[in-house]
């Protein structure tokens, strides 16, 4: 899957790095209302192009899965900053 990387040079190498880098910090600073949404710009960081197949839950299902996270900030970040802000398009 990744044999494309054999046949780069360093500089190349070096430049792919930096770029995968950028992608993971742009997701990594990701804040407030942003964690919840869909990211494909991170997955198009990678070489194969696919378009993924995704199974979106049902309402109730998706719901949860989104306290579930918040819970799990909580756990995790408990003396992160919050927040008020309302979300905005």
């Amino acid at each position: 899957m990744d044999t494309d990387l054999e046949s780069m040079s360093r500089e190349r190498l070096v430049a792919e790095v930096k770029r995968l880098r950028q992608g993971i910090r742009e997701h990594r600073d990701s804040t407030g209302h942003a964690l919840c949404w869909h990211h494909p710009a991170l997955w198009g960081l990678l070489p194969e192009k696919l378009d993924p197949q995704l199974a979106v839950p049902d309402w109730p299902q998706f719901l949860r899965g989104c306290i579930h996270y918040r819970q799990s900030l909580d756990e995790q970040l408990p003396d992160a900053p919050r927040s008020d802000a309302p979300y905005r398009e």
